[in-house]
């Protein structure tokens, strides 16, 4: 059974867009991926530095414009606090990124068996 060209049409435009959309959604989602890496890294290098320092060593911690004068000890635990959660988003990103992926990956499938199918 044949499906009409008008259902055709339509389907590959719903097919075409969801795809369009799920590209522009991964370019999002590894620019996003990529800042939290970087926002990671930048952590571990200032915990590497904090890390070094005598506990004596007077720290300052940014608050707004100013700075507010802190142990390294509430600095090292507001870091891992902040390491944490930036872990969960990567995380989190990195399944909407394999959820965007297969999705795309599965449209472009779909166009391919209707143009089989069609000609």
């Amino acid at each position: 059974m044949a499906i009409p060209n008008e259902k055709l049409q339509q389907l590959l435009q719903e097919i075409e867009a969801k795809a369009a959309f799920s590209q522009q959604q991964l370019g999002i989602v590894r620019s996003q991926l990529a800042t939290k890496q970087r926002e990671k890294r930048m952590l571990e290098l200032s915990s590497n530095e904090l890390g070094a320092l005598p506990k004596e060593t007077p720290v300052y911690d940014g608050v707004g414009k100013m700075f507010v004068l802190t142990s390294t000890e509430d600095v090292k635990q507001r870091q891992a606090k902040e390491g944490l959660a930036i872990q969960a988003e990567i995380e989190n990103l990195n399944k909407k990124h394999n959820y965007l992926e297969t999705t795309f990956k599965n449209s472009r499938e779909h166009m391919e068996a209707l143009f089989k199918r069609a000609g």
